[in-house]
């Protein structure tokens, strides 16, 4: 899972802001809003507070590797009428070209952890894709056929299009052959 500390921080000042500080994530970034009145001392003090809380909370909605493997035998069950199963499902911290990939002699499935703090349609698209290569290998017209059963498929590829364009990501394209585009 991405480390907060590791990110970019935007610090947010407001007038307005009386008591109340705040943390999320957007762009590839952390903001903290903060009230105005703040010396730098609170400032720095509040933003370590928030970007562990921040990493506490996302550690807490993340998926396990155990309801990762769950979630691949709904989405087999669900879009590819049980034809395969994997071996294990896990997610792994050292993808840096990849959302995704899959070993289809041995039926092992690894998500990026980067995905972790995306939504989980996100997510699903990304594991039913992996899934679908234990079924057809490449990314021909029977490959997308799968994948593309699943009713998000376009709007997350374009979600993870977006990203890896707001983060420059330096992705490997996917081909996508003339099936279902």
């Amino acid at each position: 899972m991405p480390n907060s500390v590791q990110a970019e921080v935007e610090v947010r000042r407001s007038r307005r802001r009386k008591r109340t500080v705040s943390a999320y994530r957007r762009d590839g970034k952390v903001i903290v809003m903060i009230p105005d009145r703040f010396t730098r001392a609170e400032e720095a003090e509040w933003v370590t507070t928030m970007l562990d809380r921040l990493d506490r909370s996302e550690k807490r909605r993340r998926r396990t590797d155990d309801q990762l493997m769950s979630r691949a035998h709904e989405l087999c069950r669900e879009f590819l009428h049980d034809k395969v199963q994997p071996t294990s499902v896990r997610w792994v911290g050292n993808m840096t070209t990849r959302w995704g990939s899959c070993t289809t002699s041995t039926g092992e499935i690894r998500l990026s952890d980067r995905l972790a703090t995306m939504p989980a349609w996100v997510v699903d698209y990304v594991l039913l894709h992996e899934l679908a290569h234990l079924i057809e290998p490449s990314h021909d017209k029977r490959f997308w056929h799968w994948v593309d059963a699943y009713p998000r498929a376009e709007r997350a590829k374009g979600y993870l299009e977006g990203v890896a364009h707001a983060v420059a990501l330096d992705l490997e394209p996917c081909p996508e052959e003339e099936a279902g585009a």
